[in-house]
């Protein structure tokens, strides 16, 4: 599915399969998640994406040919494609264990083309190896969804008890049920009257759930504000407590509205995460399977990656929407 310009209805169209070049892999899509992400970049909420393109970077696929010095996996291994697609290597984030903040870093599903396609290509030093009893659906919300959430969550500090999550959807989903194995207790907050969301929520074990123009039942330790949503910002500021922490978890959200400083004061704190490390998806992925983290995904066919951008839109999603391949079942 091929965007050609922002603000644009997906196309479909055949392409010739791409050729790996140094260090890339041919992969066979098996499923690819649908990102808000993916919103914003057809949407033109972010800058400069390459045209045309094709969108997605929640891939699980398997490996079918190999490129020059490729050699960290075989032919037939099932690997994950995350958000981070390169980076340079030597700038001094990436030196200093901040890949995630490299200037120079290529995103998947934005300046390469990514999932929403039969065979795409791939950096292996990028890639993930992922467990074949991992079914492909179920498995490609980790890969940005999980990856942001984790790394968010690393970000609100250990301390954090008391965790709100703004907006319940594929990232909080799969966050809450990693907070609540760390014994922390989970605050979910949706769109006013989303009671799918927040019913979601209490089934992993939320011990509050409600509008996000509601304060909660007791002051948080933290916030995540996973909803593009600026007005979020003060909000959750309002709702946590002293020294407190408020994530922005998002690539874009909108602007954030003039707040008083009396709700900042007291050592709170406002900071946002950006993008992901290879770090991060190493120390996630090796937590999924002990802490038996499992996916709620709602699929599509490729053919209906529009229809699935529209449900995302329009907050219409229970967990995570995901695109599965024809010919690929649900392996």
């Amino acid at each position: 599915m091929l965007l050609e310009a922002t603000r644009r209805p997906l196309r479909e169209a055949i392409l010739a399969p791409p050729v790996p070049g140094p260090h890339q892999v041919l992969l066979r899509v098996a499923a690819c998640g649908v990102c808000r992400t993916d919103l914003h970049v057809a949407d033109g909420d972010l800058p400069d994406p390459k045209l045309p393109l094709v969108l997605g970077h929640e891939i699980v696929g398997d490996v079918v040919a190999l490129g020059p010095d490729a050699t960290r996996f075989p032919v037939g291994a099932r690997l994950g494609v995350p958000w981070l697609g390169s980076t340079c290597g030597v700038c001094r984030f990436c030196r200093s264990g901040r890949e995630n903040l490299c200037s120079a870093a290529r995103f998947t599903g934005y300046h390469v083309d990514g999932g929403y396609a039969e065979f795409t290509v791939a950096d292996e030093r990028y890639c993930f190896e992922l467990p074949q009893q991992l079914r492909a659906p179920d498995a490609a919300p980790l890969l940005c969804a999980g990856l942001i959430g984790y790394r968010s969550l690393v970000a609100a500090g250990d301390g954090a008890e008391r965790l709100g999550l703004y907006g319940f959807g594929a990232a909080a989903h799969i966050v809450a049920q990693v907070a609540r194995a760390q014994g922390r207790r989970v605050f979910a907050f949706t769109r006013p009257g989303d009671a799918a969301a927040q019913g979601l929520a209490r089934e992993l074990g939320a011990v509050w759930a409600g509008p996000s123009d509601a304060l909660p039942p007791e002051p948080l330790d933290a916030a995540i504000i996973f909803a593009p949503v600026g007005a979020l910002v003060p909000a959750a500021l309002r709702a946590v407590d002293r020294g407190g922490t408020v994530v922005c978890a998002g690539i874009h959200m909108s602007d954030i509205p003039p707040f008083p400083y009396g709700i900042l004061w007291g050592e709170r704190t406002v900071r946002s995460v950006a993008n992901l490390t290879r770090r991060d998806g190493e120390e996630f992925l090796s937590l999924v399977p002990r802490l038996q983290v499992r996916t709620s995904v709602e699929p599509y066919p490729l053919e209906r990656a529009a229809d699935a951008l529209d449900a995302l839109r329009a907050g219409r999603v229970r967990g995570a929407a995901v695109l599965v391949m024809e010919g690929t079942g649900s392996a």
